[in-house]
C-alpha cells in the first residue's frame, strides 16, 4: 500500500508532527502517575493525570485546526489518542483503586475486569461518537469516577455498584457531553469546566480533603455533566 505523502510547507509539517508528539506526552504523564499511584502519593498521582486530562482536551482541537491529518498522514492521531486515553483513562483509574481499600477484597478484582473490558470495547465502538458531538453511552472517564471516590469516601459495596453501573451503562444510548464538540449550552458548560478544574486541582493539593462547600461545588458541577445529555436536542436528521 501506498504511504500518503505529506502536503504543505516544511514549517506546516513540523507543526503537525509536534501536535502527535503533543497528544502522545500522555503516556508520559500517565506514566507518572502510575509510578506516584505505586508508592499511594495521590496527590502526585491526580495531579499527573490532570495534566494528561489538559492534553486530551486540547491536542484535538489543534490537530483540526492545523489539519495534522493533512500535514502529517503517516501517522494516526486518532490511534495515539485512544492509546493514550485506554491507559490514562482506564488503567491507571484501576491500578489505584487495587492499591486502596475503596473496593472489598475479592471485588476489586471484579470491579477491575469490569472496568477494563467495556473500556477495551467502548475504545473500539464505532459508534461512541455521534454527528452532532455527543459520547453515546458512559465515555469511560475512570480517572474522573476515582477522583470523585476519592473526594467523597463512600463505602465500598457504593463504590462496587457505582462501578457495575457504569459499566453496563457503557453500552447506552445515553448522551454525554462533549467539551469542544457540542455547541448546547457552550459557553456555560466551558465556564463551568473551567471553575471545575480550579477547584479539582485544590481537591488534589489539599489531598482530596478540601474545604466542604468546594466537594459541593464539584459534586453540583458533575451532575451538570451528567444530566446535560437528558436535555440534548438532536438536531435535523440525525440518525441518533
Amino acid at each position: 500500500m501506498t504511504e500518503p505523502s505529506p502536503q504543505g510547507t516544511p514549517f506546516e509539517r513540523r507543526r503537525a508532527l509536534a501536535i502527535h508528539i503533543f497528544t502522545a506526552t500522555g503516556t508520559v504523564w500517565g506514566f507518572m502517575a502510575l509510578l506516584a499511584a505505586s508508592e499511594r502519593d495521590w496527590r502526585a498521582m491526580f495531579l499527573w493525570l490532570a495534566l494528561a486530562l489538559f492534553v486530551d482536551g486540547v491536542d484535538g482541537s489543534l490537530a483540526r485546526r492545523y489539519d495534522v491529518k493533512r500535514f502529517a498522514p503517516r501517522f494516526s492521531g486518532e490511534a495515539i489518542d485512544c492509546l493514550v486515553d485506554y491507559f490514562t483513562y482506564a488503567i491507571i483509574p484501576v491500578f489505584a483503586l487495587m492499591q486502596t481499600d475503596y473496593l472489598a477484597p475479592g471485588w476489586n478484582a471484579v470491579a477491575a475486569a469490569m472496568i477494563l473490558l467495556t473500556s477495551a470495547f467502548y475504545m473500539a465502538d464505532q459508534e461512541m461518537k455521534t454527528e452532532d458531538g455527543w459520547f453515546q453511552g458512559f465515555p469511560m472517564v475512570w480517572n474522573l469516577v476515582v477522583f470523585y471516590i476519592f473526594l467523597l469516601d463512600p463505602p465500598a459495596w457504593a463504590n462496587f455498584i457505582v462501578i457495575a453501573f457504569l459499566s453496563v451503562f457503557t453500552f447506552s444510548r445515553y448522551m454525554f457531553v462533549h467539551l469542544f464538540r457540542v455547541k448546547m449550552l457552550r459557553s456555560a458548560t466551558l465556564s463551568l469546566m473551567a471553575v471545575w478544574s480550579v477547584l479539582a486541582l485544590y481537591a488534589i493539593w489539599e489531598n482530596m480533603d478540601p474545604a466542604p462547600w468546594a466537594i459541593w461545588v464539584l459534586c453540583l458541577i458533575g451532575v451538570y455533566f451528567l444530566g446535560l445529555g437528558y436535555f440534548r436536542v438532536k438536531p435535523k436528521g440525525a440518525a441518533r
